[in-house]
This record gives C-alpha cells, structure tokens and sequence, in this order.
C-alpha cells in the first residue's frame, strides 16, 4: 500500500507541478494578485496530493501572528517548504540561490517574493537581502526563514546557520520559532503515513544578544524531537 500511495503521489504532483509553473508565468506579467492565486493553488494541490494520496494528517498547534513577524522554521523536508503559500498567507521566503537557476521557477520564485541567499557571497548579499525583506515586511509580508540553512534529520539538532544571527540583528523584527516534524513521514523518497504537526512557538523579541536568540530558537523548533 505505502509503495502505491507514493507511484500516486508522484504520478499526480510532479506531472501537474508544470502545468502551474506555465500558468504562473503566463498571468505573472499582467496580473499579480492572480499570479498570487496560482502559486497558492500549487501548494494546496500539493497539501491535498499529501493528505489524500500518501495518507498523512497535518496538524497546526498555535496560529499566525497579526504582526508583521520574521518566522523560524524547522527544516526536515521539502514538505514544509513546498507548504509555505498554504501554511502562511503571502510569505516571502529566503531560499538558496542555487534554486532560482530552476528553468521558469526561478523567474517565478523572484516574482513572488522569495528572497535569494547566496551564502558563499558575504556582506554584500546580506545587506541585499536586508533592503528586499525590509521592503517585503512593510507590505505586510511575512517573512519566513529556515534557520538551520539545510535539511535537518529529524530528533537531530544542530547549530543555526551563521546567517540567521545577522538577520535577526539587522531586520529587528520579532520571530516565532515553528516546531516542524516532517521527517519521519515525508522521507526524500519513499513517504509513509502519519502525522505531519506544525507547532508555533511564544514570540522572541528583537534586540537579544546573539546566544541568547540563538538558544531560545534552537529549543523551540526542536520541540516537537522524539524523546530520546
């Protein structure tokens, strides 16, 4: 059964995924708020392609904040973020610039928001990236971060990306830890069933030192590891 879910699975979203890549480019250049429309659409196809197909529940414990917040996210799958214009309402997402080198994506990724990060470039991407999510949060974007910069075995914590400190200190928005535990159901190649729970963490203020950011988000996104 889990191998017939996944031939499913598979099948349906990466043979519909290009059709709404072409739709996205086709309304990007004239209408906005239906470009919008179709890079949502995307990601509820996929929730349901998750939900209905491979058989895996999605909870969400907290809510969205009504401020303009920059979020921490767990990072154990490309289901969470494949998940983002479903999870959030109009988020802006830093991604790795290897990412925007996708035919048609790429283009798509830039149009919508997403933020490039180029890790190996230094001081001068960051401060890029500084003046295009300052830009983005006064439009009442939601700013969406995976802090680990890579994907993160699940029950396994590691150190955040050196970029999430300078990030933190420079846009001086307050963050919200999200909790994440895609892993052990949405596997790289062979998903199983399950529970896939998204938990909100209490708000961390801007303006704390460096260890002390660091160690308040590291806890919470890490607050849904199995016991060890």
């Amino acid at each position: 059964m889990v191998l017939l879910r996944n031939l499913a699975f598979y099948t349906a979203f990466y043979f519909v995924s290009p059709f709404y890549v072409l739709a996205a480019l086709a309304v990007m250049p004239v209408n906005r708020e239906a470009f919008r429309g179709v890079v949502r659409k995307w990601g509820k196809f996929h929730r349901w392609c998750v939900t209905r197909l491979l058989g895996i529940d999605v909870v969400i414990e907290g809510r969205l904040e009504a401020e303009t917040v920059l979020y921490a996210v767990k990072h154990e799958s490309f289901f969470e973020a494949i998940d983002c214009p479903v999870l959030f309402g109009y988020p802006a997402v830093f991604a790795k610039a290897e990412l925007f080198r996708i035919p048609g994506w790429g283009r798509a990724a830039l149009r919508y928001g997403l933020v490039p990060v180029a890790r190996e470039q230094g001081a001068k991407t960051l401060r890029a990236m500084i003046r295009s999510s300052r830009q983005l949060a006064t439009e009442g974007r939601e700013l969406v971060l995976f802090p680990e910069g890579t994907r993160v075995p699940h029950g396994e914590i590691r150190p955040l990306g050196a970029g999430f400190a300078g990030i933190y200190k420079l846009i001086g928005l307050p963050v919200v830890p999200v909790a994440v535990n895609s892993g052990p159901t949405y596997h790289r190649w062979l998903k199983r069933p399950g529970t896939i729970t998204y938990k909100f963490g209490e708000i961390v203020p801007p303006g704390l030192p460096r260890a002390e950011v660091e160690a308040r988000v590291t806890k919470a996104i890490n607050a849904l590891n199995d016991p060890q």
